[in-house]
Protein backbone atom coordinates (compact mmCIF):
# COMPACT_ATOMS: atom_id res chain seq x y z
CA UNK A 1 0.00 0.00 0.00
CA UNK A 2 2.96 2.32 0.25
CA UNK A 3 2.63 3.13 -3.46
CA UNK A 4 -0.82 4.68 -2.99
CA UNK A 5 -0.88 8.42 -2.37
CA UNK A 6 -2.38 9.74 0.86
CA UNK A 7 -5.24 11.36 -1.04
CA UNK A 8 -6.09 8.16 -2.88
CA UNK A 9 -5.95 6.16 0.35
CA UNK A 10 -8.32 8.61 2.06
CA UNK A 11 -10.68 8.45 -0.89
CA UNK A 12 -10.60 4.65 -0.93
CA UNK A 13 -11.40 4.54 2.78
CA UNK A 14 -14.30 6.97 2.44
CA UNK A 15 -15.78 5.04 -0.48
CA UNK A 16 -15.27 1.68 1.21
CA UNK A 17 -17.20 2.90 4.25
CA UNK A 18 -19.92 4.46 2.11
CA UNK A 19 -20.34 1.26 0.08
CA UNK A 20 -20.23 -0.88 3.23
CA UNK A 21 -17.46 -3.07 1.83
CA UNK A 22 -15.91 -6.02 3.63
CA UNK A 23 -14.92 -5.11 7.19
CA UNK A 24 -11.49 -6.75 6.83
CA UNK A 25 -10.76 -4.54 3.81
CA UNK A 26 -11.78 -1.44 5.73
CA UNK A 27 -9.59 -2.47 8.68
CA UNK A 28 -6.65 -2.94 6.32
CA UNK A 29 -7.08 0.60 5.05
CA UNK A 30 -7.50 1.90 8.62
CA UNK A 31 -4.21 0.27 9.62
CA UNK A 32 -2.43 2.01 6.76
CA UNK A 33 -4.07 5.32 7.63
CA UNK A 34 -2.82 4.95 11.20
CA UNK A 35 0.72 4.21 9.98
CA UNK A 36 0.63 7.41 7.96
CA UNK A 37 -0.93 9.41 10.81
CA UNK A 38 -3.98 10.14 8.67
CA UNK A 39 -6.58 8.27 10.69
CA UNK A 40 -7.51 11.31 12.77
CA UNK A 41 -8.59 13.08 9.58
CA UNK A 42 -11.19 10.45 8.74
CA UNK A 43 -12.47 9.83 12.26
CA UNK A 44 -14.31 13.14 12.02
CA UNK A 45 -16.48 11.83 9.16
Amino acid sequence: MNQISDDLLLEAYTKARKLDLNRDFILLIEDELKKRALYQQVKAY
